[in-house]
């Protein structure tokens, strides 16, 4: 069985790792319960960050629920992924829909992601 790992190496971690993304003019993937900027990395893998407001969802466990479902979406697709820094935005209401719903929302965008992948 083949093993996906999410070690330091697949996360953005740092603010200046953040600012570069931010500052980057980066390419944007939205949908109605999260915006995804991204730019191009010089590593060999995607990495994510993510930036989850108290204002778009007030429960820490809420937040932390959210955080382990892209996590582990984004863990099981990430061989397929080109090499970008990614930064996972959550809107207003992601709180509110099921783990299936936001299953299926990140593997839409991961298609789309895969398509625009030759363009960078």
């Amino acid at each position: 069985m083949k093993s996906y790992p999410y070690g330091r190496e697949l996360r953005v971690l740092t603010p200046a790792q953040f600012s570069n993304i931010f500052n980057s003019n980066p390419r944007k993937f939205a949908c109605r319960l999260y915006t995804i900027l991204l730019c191009k990395n010089d590593l060999d893998n995607p990495r994510l960050g993510f930036t989850i407001s108290k204002k778009k969802v007030k429960l820490a466990v809420n937040r932390n629920r959210v955080k382990r479902i892209v996590r582990d979406n984004f863990r099981l697709n990430q061989a397929e992924l080109p090499n970008v820094d990614m930064v996972f935005i959550a809107r207003q209401g992601i709180d509110q829909v099921d783990n299936a719903q936001i299953h299926q929302e990140l593997n839409n965008t991961w298609q789309k992601l895969r398509k625009f992948a030759n363009k960078l």
